[in-house]
């Protein structure tokens, strides 16, 4: 069923229950691997704990359900569901780097309509309604200006450039290949969370995300429109909870961040 309840009222009750679950994200940082989810991708005994204890307190308090990133849930192309990652950047939060953040989107018949990023290591605490504005320590931003790549920082995804699967890493390498030579002002974070809740403060002037989980993604994307961005696949289609990757950007780098992946895109297909 579609959105019935108060969606300010939502937001509120959510940023509520991810100021109270900040002081045991900071306590954890450094925690080791828990359960292994791959040659390179681990979840430690924190993000266990915290999807734990915000699913319980999501469905407690709203009466709506929640997928979360390592319990799984219900699907998200219908109805109105929590989409929660309890640790965004696991890597850098476990190396104890402070790249890292709890992701929380409401997501409603598959579109985002609130999404929240809570950076307690960086002080930042991002929330915004799909309307805006984006507020980050509940101080509204101003929406964003249009900017150019040349002078505009750009997260770019991590990648192993011998990787194959859904968007290979020859075809990543090229893509930061060629933006390098555009803009010298490109920036690995390892966090998609951070990457699109800094894009859309303006931080960054856009994002390539080469990921497709709607817990990595929805926050961010529901804050970039809420901040006046752009926000795409990477084959330039307007982004869905199904997309395969995202491209968010100020409005004028997008089309800038888009053309030089049509054009790598294009030139892979003229290939034999």
């Amino acid at each position: 069923m579609a959105l019935t309840q108060d969606p300010a009222q939502l937001l509120a009750i959510a940023s509520e229950l991810l100021d109270a679950a900040s002081d045991r994200f900071v306590a954890g940082l450094g925690a080791p691997s828990a359960v292994a989810k791959g040659p390179t991708d681990f979840a430690t005994a924190v993000d266990l704990e915290l999807e734990r204890r915000l699913t319980g307190e999501l469905v407690d308090r709203t009466g709506i359900e929640v997928h979360g990133e390592e319990f799984g849930g219900p699907e998200l192309a219908t109805g109105t569901t929590w989409v929660l990652d309890p640790i965004d950047g696991t890597f850098n939060y476990s190396a104890g780097l402070p790249l890292a953040g709890m992701l929380l989107a409401l997501v409603d018949e598959g579109r985002p309509v609130l999404g929240l990023t809570w950076l307690p290591l960086l002080g930042h605490r991002y929330a915004a309604g799909i309307d805006g504005p984006l507020f980050d320590n509940s101080a509204p931003l101003p929406l964003l200006e249009p900017g150019t790549l040349r002078d505009s920082m750009i997260g770019f995804g991590t990648f192993n450039v011998a990787s194959r699967g859904r968007i290979p890493g020859r075809f990543r390498m090229e893509v930061l290949g060629e933006l390098s030579k555009v803009s010298g002002r490109l920036r690995m974070t390892g966090s998609t969370g951070v990457d699109l809740a800094f894009t859309a403060a303006g931080v960054l002037g856009g994002s390539v995300v080469f990921g497709h989980h709607p817990w990595d993604n929805a926050a961010g994307v529901a804050q970039v429109r809420a901040a006046g961005g752009v926000v795409t696949d990477l084959d330039g289609e307007p982004w869905t909870i199904t997309s395969d990757s995202v491209l968010a950007s100020a409005p004028g780098v997008h089309d800038e961040l888009l053309e030089i992946i049509t054009r790598i895109k294009g030139a892979e297909e003229d290939t034999p």
